[in-house]
């Protein structure tokens, strides 16, 4: 198994984060946003900082994180 999704998160750009979740940080994160995160890094030469599809599946499926929101 994979890292969590806050075992993720941790390893992330802090200001990066900041960014992305301004204002939505009592929501659950989007997957929307984690892409956001994931390009950043990838435009920063930091793949390695990005989750597997493994990874992202189960945070999806174990509810960590939202595909969408109604």
């Amino acid at each position: 198994m994979g890292r969590s999704f806050q075992e993720w998160l941790e390893q992330q750009d802090g200001s990066l984060v900041f960014k992305v979740r301004a204002e939505d940080e009592f929501n659950k994160p989007l997957l929307n946003q984690i892409n956001w995160i994931w390009v950043q890094n990838l435009l920063n030469k930091r793949a390695d900082l990005n989750p597997s599809s493994a990874e992202l599946l189960d945070w999806i499926t174990s509810g960590q994180i939202d595909a969408m929101r109604k």
